[in-house]
């Protein structure tokens, strides 16, 4: 019995270590030929469809039950439009705020933070300024430009970033 048990934790741990390596932190000294995220900056999001995104988001958070709060930046990070479903937690109101500033300012999902630092051990990225390692904060573009940013903020992170998602796909339409 002993056996088994010991033989079950070698492989558990044979496991661990096998996933461990499939996960390893790019190359930082690498130097990559094309820059990454350089998605450059457009016309900035207007009210009327800043709120038609945040709508989007509303629409998507209903139908699934998920109360949570929804901000829209232009491409300086600066807010356009905000909304804060009934019952949706408070501390969220700042957070999706900062996703979508996160998100615009830095050309890329918040989702790219959260994976440096949890998957690689990227720990830097939290030093650097105005940066939340949180999914949920998704870049607004709209012929190849970014237009601004939506922050989605009060469920888990695939819940954020699944809200998120389905109101930056209305940009376009």
């Amino acid at each position: 019995m002993k056996l088994r048990i010991f033989a079950a934790a070698l492989v558990a741990v044979g496991t661990c270590v096998a996933t461990a390596a499939q996960a390893q932190a790019p190359d930082l000294n690498v130097v990559p030929e094309k820059m990454p995220f350089n998605i450059p900056f457009g016309t900035p999001i207007g009210l009327q469809k800043a709120q038609a995104v945040v709508a989007a988001a509303i629409a998507e958070a209903n139908k699934r039950g998920w109360p949570e709060d929804f901000a829209v930046v232009d491409p300086s990070g600066d807010l356009v439009a905000f909304a804060r479903m009934d019952g949706a937690q408070l501390a969220s109101i700042a957070i999706a705020e900062h996703k979508a500033r996160t998100a615009a300012r830095y050309r890329r999902p918040t989702l790219a933070f959260e994976t440096g630092v949890q998957k690689f051990g990227f720990n830097y990225l939290l030093t650097l300024d105005d940066v939340i390692a949180s999914r949920g904060g998704v870049p607004l573009v709209q012929d190849g430009k970014i237009i601004g940013a939506v922050g989605c903020s009060g469920g888990t992170g695939s819940q954020d970033q699944t809200l998120c998602e389905a109101a930056a796909a209305t940009i376009g339409k």
